[in-house]
């Protein structure tokens, strides 16, 4: 039994039968939509044809062929572990094997739950709400300047519409990534024509626009969040799955949970890295799809550990930005190339040790950087900094 829809659910029903297991596959999604991929949610659906239909996302998957059952539209609602129960609106559903894939769901503005106008961009419906936005070219507030913020404000401003993001921080991705960083990545806003309101909380929404909290107001025909994500977990209270401070699901290096024949990939898990000496919680695609292989393989009875190198993109103001690994404030930063050419990477390094990687239009230092961060390389800094040497020959043979 899998809980969960999206890819890391898809991920794991399809691991399974690639690795063997013959028994029923179910896959629990609570949507009413056949399973599809997310992020062409922010990209291709909301800049499909004028008054077309919606952008085809669903997942390339026969799930008959499969021999996976499909059962839509129903919500998990509670966990009897040691009974091997679940219980769901539509019943309850006893299994051998349990997967939590639930997913996050997305932070809501305080006091705006419901209140039309109001969207985030998590769902395919979610989506579909904000086409019509686009298409009249209405003013939009996206309230933060995150991952998600930035990439809708693209495509809002592709669709021609006016756009202001507000951002409570004093500057984009505050939580993700360093000052020296982001300050090459504020004035694509201004470039693309979107005015950015940093150091600004909102205070409320009413008709026809925001309300910040210095008293001014902002006119917009809708306003779209985009602050976070919390994982999907709340159902499994009492449940004995334990949760971590961050309410993810707390699995261990095989991806198993406290309780017995349970197991949890994607956003809705953290997992210990003994890579980075910490716990990780990735919400990104990539780890949606390479935790599954992992679980799959220890569900039938290995003992794999799961250790992945994390990696994301996203596609903004005409920029294809890529992440890969963990870093932390006390990392060396290395900059590798001039920002103002419009590609360039930034190298982190502990105890001298390439540990993350940011490429903006630089695939190629990111692939191979990619495999020396796997491989736990040193790079020569002083090479590793001139952006005219391969990263593969900047460390030392």
């Amino acid at each position: 039994m899998i809980v969960g829809a999206g890819m890391a659910g898809v991920q794991t029903a399809v691991e399974l039968r690639q690795q063997g297991w013959r028994g029923p596959v179910t896959l629990l999604g609570d949507e009413p939509h056949p399973p599809y991929d997310r992020p062409p949610l922010s990209k291709a659906v909301l800049l499909g044809a004028e008054g077309g239909a919606l952008a085809d996302v669903r997942f390339d998957v026969d799930f008959r062929a499969l021999g996976v059952e499909l059962r839509l539209g129903v919500h998990a609602q509670a966990l009897r572990a040691e009974q091997h129960h679940l219980v769901t609106d539509a019943g309850l559903v006893a299994y051998d094997a349990l997967v939590l894939a639930t997913g996050a769901y997305p932070v809501v503005l305080p006091g705006t739950a419901g209140l039309a106008g109001v969207h985030p961009l998590r769902t395919l419906d979610d989506a579909a709400a904000l086409r019509p936005v686009l298409e009249r070219r209405e003013h939009v507030v996206v309230v933060g300047a995150g991952w998600i913020g930035a990439e809708f404000a693209t495509a809002a401003r592709q669709a021609g519409c006016e756009v202001t993001v507000v951002e409570a921080a004093d500057r984009p991705l505050a939580g993700v990534l360093p000052a020296s960083v982001t300050a090459h990545m504020t004035g694509w806003y201004g470039e693309a024509g979107v005015t950015l309101r940093t150091g600004t909380t909102v205070a409320g929404v009413e008709a026809g626009g925001v309300v910040l909290a210095d008293g001014s107001r902002l006119a917009a025909g809708a306003v779209v969040v985009g602050i976070g994500a919390r994982p999907a977990t709340g159902w499994l209270a009492g449940s004995g799955v334990t949760l971590d401070p961050q309410g993810a699901v707390r699995a261990d290096e095989r991806l198993r949970t406290t309780a017995p024949d349970v197991f949890a990939v994607g956003d809705c898990a953290s997992f210990p890295s003994a890579r980075y000496n910490r716990r990780l919680l990735v919400h990104h695609w990539d780890n949606a799809v390479q935790g599954p292989r992992t679980a799959a393989a220890n569900l039938l009875g290995g003992e794999e550990a799961y250790d992945p190198v994390p990696y994301f993109w996203s596609e903004q103001f005409g920029r294809f930005v890529q992440y890969a690994g963990f870093h932390r404030e006390e990392d060396t930063l290395i900059s590798r190339g001039d920002p103002s050419d419009g590609s360039w990477s930034v190298l982190w390094l502990r105890r001298g040790v390439l540990v993350a990687v940011l490429a903006v239009g630089r695939p190629r230092d990111m692939a191979q950087a990619r495999k020396l961060i796997a491989a736990g390389s040193a790079p020569d800094p002083v090479l590793a900094a001139d952006p005219a040497v391969p990263l593969k020959s900047a460390v030392p043979r």
